[in-house]
Formats: structure tokens, C-alpha cells, sequence
């Protein structure tokens, strides 16, 4: 079964949250796929990828012709062009294929109720199909504590 790890966003915005999970996928040796909904909110996920930090690169493309060789891809679609280890689903999207990952994030934010619901539904179909689940939520300082 697959790993589901539930990040509960409350303080820091998804630009922000995002880089740093993608860069330890990088440093484990694992391709990302980041599967979003909006066009636009994708562009926005891009630009910030490019920009979140002066000391650091952030290897990544928009899913296009060379999407194969890119180590995160950022797409919209179902499947897996780059050969992913790990599936991240930010602003709602759907994930019906994550046993085909070892690992699927769902990124959410704790402030938007409709958000913070579908989290939950997810989290109880993940554990009534048997998939290794746990859930991580922001401390006061901005780092990941696993809670569940």
C-alpha cells in the first residue's frame, strides 16, 4: 500500500510550504510530480519555485515535451510523465491513482473550510483502503511535526 502524508497548512502559504518538501524528495534521490487544478495556480506554484530562496535551485518544468526528464513536474493532468516517486495533490486535485506513487502529500490549508473537510474525507478513505497514512501539522516556529 502506499504512504499518505497529510500536511496541514495554517500559517505559511503553499508557495512557501511547498519548496523545501520538494527539495527533501530531490535529496532522497526521488522525481516529484506536484498535480494541482488552475492554470494560473500553477503559474504561481512556478514562479515561486523559481524564486523561494537566493541560494538554491529548484530543478522543475511545467508538463510539456520534456517533462521525461524533469526531476518535479508541475501538471494539472492525471498520470505520471516523469516517472514520480512521490505525488504531491495541492488545491483539491485528484489523486485516485496514488497507490502508483510511494508516496502521496496532500498539502491543504487548515484555513479554508471546504479545504480542511475534503482533507478529512481523504484521510478516512485512505485508511478504510488500507494505505499508510499520517499527518503532519506547522508548529509555532513553521517546522512539520508529525501528530498521527
Amino acid at each position: 500500500m502506499a504512504e499518505l502524508w497529510f500536511y496541514h497548512l495554517e500559517r505559511t502559504e503553499l508557495e512557501k510550504a511547498l519548496p523545501p518538501l520538494l527539495e527533501k524528495c530531490l535529496q532522497r534521490g526521488w522525481r516529484a510530480l506536484v498535480r494541482g487544478g488552475e492554470p494560473e495556480r500553477l503559474d504561481a506554484l512556478d514562479e515561486a519555485l523559481w524564486t523561494w530562496r537566493d541560494d538554491s535551485f529548484l530543478p522543475h518544468a511545467r508538463e510539456d515535451g520534456s517533462a521525461a526528464r524533469q526531476p518535479v513536474v508541475l501538471t494539472g493532468e492525471p498520470g505520471n510523465p516523469n516517472g514520480a516517486q512521490a505525488l504531491f495533490l495541492v488545491d483539491g486535485a485528484e489523486g485516485e491513482d496514488v497507490a502508483a506513487f510511494a508516496r502521496t502529500c496532500v498539502l491543504f490549508d487548515g484555513r479554508d473550510e471546504g479545504a480542511l473537510n475534503l482533507a478529512r474525507s481523504r484521510w478516512k478513505s485512505a485508511k478504510e483502503a488500507g494505505h499508510e497514512v499520517s499527518y503532519w501539522r506547522e508548529s509555532a516556529t513553521g517546522k512539520w511535526e508529525k501528530q498521527a
